[in-house]
């Protein structure tokens, strides 16, 4: 019996350390976080390239690469690398003024050989600062001079926010989707910057010095090639800073099957990665003294936001039993104190970042949300192979 007690304090304490997380880089972003600047640009604007991996793209790719041109200046040169197409992307690539590799190896498929194409083809001409930007993208005015401005400023990797909105009309559950992508993209990157601290990269509106990215190689399928490249360059001493005055938006997929199979790409990608690599990392870390990686470390620790909430939750009810069966009451204090602090999280978030996108009603929605992920997680964790990089449906861009 007493093990038993050990053990159930022992899970709801590593509960407890993700949830702390959460609620401290939430209450970070609302007290301590300073209006969003505008960079000026003069004397640090340098020469941009502009990096944009497509996989069947040819639909929606237009008005990515005018949003693209009309922030571009002489100089400039905007390059698609359009990956193992059977559309024509790369034919409205050229014709939109773009500079395209194609690349056709269906061996190796994923975004990271993609990227690796376009740095080989960047090298012949070298740009100062190398843009990623994803092909079902929308740019705010001014993304690419913000991006390239804090970029030669700050001389470390830049990411922009980074945000999906649900298309006009859409269910309570994408409004949710689009509170908790919110909470991820921005509220917890707002918060690692009020406390001067890195953030993740999300795989588009990224900026590299070209002699940093160039040194690294992104030639791999990784479902997130993203976490895995910010982590890469935190341990070199360059740990990627967020820039909210640069915005970069996409819009979820219309149809449930590219929901799921989004969901899925990104919250496998995520599990494995905290799984795998953030002790490896957090021990790196503490030896090296590179608290910019400790930081980047413990803040992949966090699960994805329903993920942990079903957690906390389960191990709340099972404390609980185990209390009224007369087991140690502690596990169960720890949980109720880790439930309390992840709905405060939510809450806060979504008081300060979401009633704009989720209703005062709305908000009861979470449960029924995270409920509807449980065949996610499911099939997470039963082993089925991982869902390629494809093109997800979408409308209302």
């Amino acid at each position: 019996m007493t093990l038993i007690s050990y053990l159930l304090v022992a899970v709801a304490l590593a509960l407890a350390l993700p949830t702390a997380l959460f609620l401290v880089e939430v209450v970070s972003a609302v007290v301590l976080r300073n209006r969003d600047s505008i960079v000026s640009n003069a004397g640090l604007r340098q020469r941009v390239g502009v990096l944009v991996p497509a996989h069947n793209e040819s639909v929606g790719l237009l008005p990515t690469l005018a949003d693209v041109k009309a922030q571009m200046q002489p100089g400039d040169r905007l390059v698609v690398v359009a990956d193992n197409c059977s559309d024509d992307t790369a034919l409205i690539a050229r014709e939109a003024g773009a500079e395209v590799v194609e690349r056709n190896d269906p061996e190796r498929k994923g975004k990271g050989y993609a990227l690796a194409r376009g740095l080989d083809y960047f090298s012949a001409h070298e740009p100062d600062v190398l843009i990623v930007i994803d092909a079902d993208c929308r740019l705010a005015a001014c993304t690419i001079d913000q991006l390239a401005a804090v970029c030669a400023m700050t001389r470390r990797p830049v990411q922009a926010l980074d945000l999906m909105i649900a298309p006009a009309e859409s269910t309570i559950n994408l409004k949710v989707a689009e509170f908790a992508w919110r909470i991820k993209n921005w509220v917890r990157p707002l918060g690692l910057r009020a406390l001067g601290l890195p953030c993740q990269l999300m795989g588009t509106g990224m900026a590299f010095r070209w002699d940093l990215i160039a040194s690294v190689n992104l030639a791999h399928g990784s479902l997130v090639e993203d976490l895995r490249l910010g982590h890469e360059l935190a341990v070199v001493g360059c740990a990627p800073v967020f820039c909210p005055s640069a915005q970069v938006t996409s819009v979820f997929p219309s149809s449930a099957a590219g929901q799921q199979t989004q969901r899925l790409r990104w919250e496998r990608g995520h599990i494995s990665l905290m799984l795998r690599t953030a002790p490896r990392l957090v021990y790196r870390a503490i030896t090296c003294r590179n608290w910019s990686l400790l930081a980047l470390a413990l803040d992949l620790s966090v699960p994805p936001l329903f993920f942990l909430a079903m957690l906390v939750v389960t191990m709340l009810g099972i404390s609980g039993l185990a209390a009224v069966v007369g087991l140690s009451a502690m596990a169960f204090v720890i949980s109720a104190i880790s439930t309390t602090a992840l709905a405060a999280g939510i809450f806060i978030s979504w008081w300060k970042f979401g009633r704009d996108v989720l209703p005062r009603g709305g908000i009861w929605s979470l449960a029924c949300y995270a409920c509807g992920k449980l065949p996610l997680y499911f099939r997470i964790f039963s082993g089925r192979p991982a869902p390629e990089w494809i093109r997800t449906e979408r409308r209302g861009r």
